[in-house]
């Protein structure tokens, strides 16, 4: 069976979809939301900051957005009799939403008839070009938020193999989807996860940003491809896959520590071929995606006695740029450097944008690769005494009352 996508609204016009596991146990009906409808926030702004050429949204309305609600609140649970959340429905397998308390949107700007979709970047932003002072404008853009399952508590670790399917098809779909809409210069997938990022809800969830401008990391990036040359992300990958800094080799990915770490844990996860972004791998790909992410979230928690906090980032090219050199990029960064210890982002780092490792890249790169040698361990264990245990029931059906050995 497919994985199975519903598309509805929530009383106040935003937008809803679930989709459904392949082995989903759900039907196909999804009750309306009973809320009365409440006005949505109004567009942000975003202002050029004249030292460095980048934008800043400026979002009020995200003052007032929920911050560690108790369980009973959890505003991304399913609904129940006494208490309407966004979700509507009593139980789902993933939901996408628009976010109540948008960093951008939800105004977008008006269909431009000549870009049919998939447009050229700098074309479709040519007022966001340039330098100067007091420079401001609408904050268009939209925000969504992606719940990986009903539970309120765990994390992507945690999920089943058939719903990490589903949660990568949900990203790949919200990633052409968004970049179709005109404006739209680049789509981020990502997920805090711990208090220590600082999370302000408890329930397993991410983000889809669709920026209205290029990033400044994805600017800095396709300034390193302009200077060394188009097979930059190609040459990356060869230099680290001979490392000792891999983690995992793929069919479709590579999972390594880069050879300049910034921080305590860092992963990326890079793509064999040139695809830009999530909305144009294959079924294949997406297949390993769900396999090897959730490996590295276990391996990544068995480096201490408590879940590891993390931000996990989806890099994908601005829309309409992968010509440009732009390789689709997870990368998985924890600012925790030990036991008790978290590495902050402090003078160096935020005052000059020059961040000091504290752990070498490849004494990192051995340790989550114990830890995944432990879970490999595991599994084979759990293997082992499943076989066992089901040769004996075996042997106890095909021969009644006989002992076995």
């Amino acid at each position: 069976m497919p994985i199975i996508k519903r598309v509805t609204s929530l009383s106040d016009g935003r937008e809803l979809i679930y989709f459904d596991d392949a082995d989903t146990t759900l039907g196909p009906h999804r009750p309306a939301d009973p809320r009365e409808p409440r006005p949505r926030p109004a567009t942000p702004v975003i202002r050029q900051d004249p030292l460095t050429g980048e934008w800043i949204s400026i979002a009020a309305a995200r003052q007032d957005r929920a911050f560690l609600p108790p369980a009973e609140l959890d505003p991304l649970a399913p609904s129940t009799p006494g208490f309407a959340t966004e979700v509507p429905a009593p139980d789902y397998d993933v939901v996408v939403f628009e976010n109540k308390s948008p960093s951008f949107g939800p105004g977008l700007p008006a269909p431009n008839p000549h870009h049919r979709g998939r447009h050229d970047a700098d074309a479709a932003g040519g007022e966001l070009t340039g330098l100067g002072l007091g420079r401001e404008l609408p904050g268009y853009g939209r925000c969504e938020v992606i719940c990986f399952g009903p539970q309120r508590t765990g994390s992507w670790a945690d999920l089943s193999a058939s719903r990490a399917r589903t949660v990568v098809e949900a990203w790949a779909d919200r990633t052409a989807e968004l970049s179709a809409i005109d404006g739209i210069q680049q789509v981020y997938p990502f997920e805090n996860r711990g208090p220590e990022i600082g999370v302000t809800l408890h329930h397993p969830h991410g983000q889809i940003y669709a920026f209205p401008y290029v990033t400044p990391r994805t600017r800095a990036l396709l300034a390193s491809i302009s200077h060394y040359g188009p097979a930059l992300m190609q040459d990356i990958l060869d230099f680290e896959s001979k490392s000792e800094r891999v983690l995992i080799s793929g069919e479709h990915f590579t999972a390594f520590v880069p050879f300049a770490a910034r921080w305590p844990v860092e992963v990326h996860v890079l793509a064999h071929r040139q695809v830009p972004d999530l909305g144009q791998t294959t079924d294949a790909e997406r297949d390993e995606i769900a396999g090897i992410y959730p490996r590295l979230l276990r391996a990544l928690d068995r480096l201490y006695d408590s879940p590891t906090p993390y931000i996990a980032a989806w890099h994908q090219s601005p829309v309409g740029q992968g010509h440009a050199g732009v390789r689709l990029m997870l990368q998985v960064t924890s600012p925790r450097r030990a036991k008790d210890k978290l590495k902050f982002a402090a003078g160096a780092e935020t005052g000059m944008g020059a961040f000091i490792g504290d752990i070498v890249p490849e004494q990192g790169a051995a340790r989550i690769r114990e830890a995944l040698s432990e879970l490999d361990l595991r599994r084979d264990h759990w293997l082992r005494g499943s076989l066992r245990h089901a040769a004996r029931c075996c042997l106890v059906r095909t021969w009644p009352g006989q002992p076995h050995r």
